[in-house]
């Protein structure tokens, strides 16, 4: 088992936001996690990296064989835990190759090798560039400062590329994103995806899936997973709408 949530508890500011949340995902796999707006699918993409500000009260976070909770959301990361933010940030200052490269070595250094070559990392950049389409005038631009919305999501998935981890969170990447640069970005994806590695997405829209197929789907509705199944469990709730996922609840 690469990544295993048991009875998760995280609270906001006092209040209880995941319920007990259980998920258990597999090296190779894909799942998507669905719900309505203010269900906790963006606290347990937090809960999962590591953000401060969420109080984890009862539960285990377990990947590659070690309970992740007391860790630093820098030693997840170098780890081998990503997310792909919905509201990707911006950083004045700081141009896209220098903060790649500044990332990338410090995941280096915590796995104990030497800093990658620039050379070495010039060719990956540009070879990752291509997978999302973005051209080398990217590279020099500071990070997220400028982008329209499409291009923040194409830079998050380019990170991804550069970076390698074995267990991605995708926080509703498709959101605001047209149909060109959806398609992109799951192109990203799904180039991406190996037998090694998994992903979780979590999405608010089916749309997003007819374009990264999920092996399981799970519907998430007041801070925990009310039902699961496989992509065609997306359709009907896309049919059926979140009123149905209240019929659910046990």
């Amino acid at each position: 088992m690469l990544f295993s949530i048991k009875n998760l508890h995280v609270s906001i500011g006092g209040k209880e936001i995941l319920k007990g949340f259980n998920l258990d995902v597999n090296a190779g796999e894909i799942h998507a996690i669905m719900g309505p707006n203010g269900t906790g699918k963006s606290t347990l993409a937090a809960a999962i990296t590591g953000r401060e500000g969420y109080e984890i009260t009862e539960g285990e976070i377990w990947y590659k064989g070690k309970n992740i909770i007391d860790m630093s959301a820098e030693e997840r990361a170098n780890e081998g835990i990503f997310l792909s933010f919905q509201y990707p940030v911006e950083i004045p200052g700081v141009s896209i190759q220098n903060f790649m490269r500044t990332a990338i070595n410090a995941k280096r250094e915590y796995q104990g090798l030497p800093p990658v070559s620039m050379v070495d990392f010039l060719k990956t950049m540009k070879e990752k560039q291509a997978m999302v389409e973005i051209t080398d005038k990217l590279q020099n631009r500071f990070v997220n400062v400028g982008f329209s919305g499409g291009e923040k999501k194409k830079n998050e998935i380019f990170q991804m590329a550069m970076l390698e981890p074995q267990l991605a969170i995708l926080d509703e990447t498709d959101s605001g994103l047209d149909i060109d640069a959806l398609r992109i970005v799951a192109n990203g994806v799904n180039q991406l995806h190996t037998n090694d590695n998994a992903f979780i997405v979590i999405t608010h829209y089916q749309r997003l899936l007819d374009y990264i197929v999920p092996d399981f789907v799970h519907v998430m509705y007041d801070g925990r997973i009310v039902k699961s199944g496989d992509k065609n469990l997306a359709l009907e709730l896309e049919a059926k709408g979140y009123e149905w996922v209240k019929g659910l609840m046990g």
